[in-house]
């Protein structure tokens, strides 16, 4: 690791403190290095709160030494007004001598003007510090901004033998649990980090899930059901009070619900409902079933991630899982569980 490497890399993991809190804002760390010593440090908490570069500037107790300091900052420094004012004339107004930067900002108002602004004040810029990491570090804000659409998060739990259900006797109901109580903690918290979950009807009609963060302190998401009918219970639990839900609708279902949008399910819906989520500003998107549900998002070629998590049991027969194709990233084991994460 070399000498730029090692600071921006703190700048990522403070910025990681913010995980599930800043959207839609980016996650950005920063830190202020004077004589090989970092004096200051700070990460982006909360949108519409001071950025990393103001809290990292403003830890610095002998504001003096910034005219001789380097700041390092994982993502591209603002120029605009926003909620808060630019970054990039903070950094300028106290005079560092440098600043690192770990990737550009892919936001329109951004990209490439904070740099240029630095620049031109004489402040040198160096560009592109373990760029891959600061990317991967923000992923669905890079998706949302350059692909027009959430970064989509397929999730699902299979036995060993690639079952996602049994066969439901007699119109039975409720969760049939297939990984331990331990591993609903995981997901809860990959709840508390995204801007929506979305299921099909059957998950509602067979599980009644909540689709909220109880497990660990988060938000809960935007619940997004999709109901071509409109055709799910209306006590249902999604359509409780504890989070805001979309019920996803044809076009051809009579409006019944306070939060309905319509579209043509006949015609590309997944692509639709992407469209959709932009509109809401809904950069991530965690898909959490049923089978039928994930499939269309694997058939239309829209996921990013795919996270599988297998447990110690077989069903023999039932409802098959999809397919998990795609690189797989990393193999955990969570207890008696397996979580396999995948991507395209």
């Amino acid at each position: 690791m070399t000498y730029h490497d090692h600071y921006m890399q703190r700048c990522i993991d403070l910025a990681k403190n913010a995980k599930g809190q800043t959207s839609p804002n980016p996650l950005v760390g920063a830190v202020v290095v004077y004589n090989d010593k970092i004096i200051g440090e700070g990460w982006h908490h909360k949108a519409g709160e001071p950025h990393a570069e103001v809290n990292a500037i403003n830890s610095v107790q002998d504001k003096s030494l910034l005219s001789e300091s380097s700041i390092y900052v994982s993502l591209e420094p603002c120029a605009h007004f926003g909620k808060t004012p630019p970054c990039a004339d903070l950094i300028i107004k106290h005079k560092l001598n440098e600043v690192i930067i770990g990737c550009r900002d892919p936001f329109e108002s951004v990209n490439g003007k904070g740099i240029e602004k630095l620049e031109q004040a004489g402040i040198k810029v160096i560009l592109g510090v373990l760029e891959k990491k600061c990317q991967e570090l923000n992923a669905p804000f890079f998706t949302f901004h350059q692909k027009k659409r959430p970064y989509i998060i397929l999730k699902w739990a299979e036995t060993k033998d690639g079952f996602m259900d049994p066969i439901r006797i007699n119109n039975d109901k409720g969760v049939k649990w297939i990984t331990q109580p331990e591993t609903k903690v995981l997901v809860h918290k990959w709840r508390a980090e995204v801007d929506a979950i979305l299921v099909g009807k059957n998950t509602v009609i067979n599980d009644n899930p909540s689709l909220t963060v109880r497990e660990v302190i988060g938000k809960n998401p935007i619940r997004i059901v999709l109901a071509p009918k409109g055709d799910i219970p209306l006590d249902s639990a999604v359509l409780s009070e504890e989070a805001k839900t979309w019920v996803v609708t044809d076009k051809a279902a009579k409006k019944q619900f306070e939060n309905q949008h319509s579209i043509n399910f006949s015609n590309n819906p997944i692509k639709q409902l992407m469209d959709f989520c932009y509109q809401q500003n809904i950069q991530s998107l965690l898909v959490e079933g049923g089978a039928h549900t994930l499939q269309s998002f694997i058939d239309a070629d829209l996921w990013d991630e795919k996270r599988v998590l297998i447990g110690d049991s077989n069903f023999t027969e039932g409802l098959k899982a999809p397919a998990s194709e795609g690189k797989l990233i990393s193999e955990t084991r969570l207890g008696r569980d397996l979580y396999k994460r995948i991507t395209q």
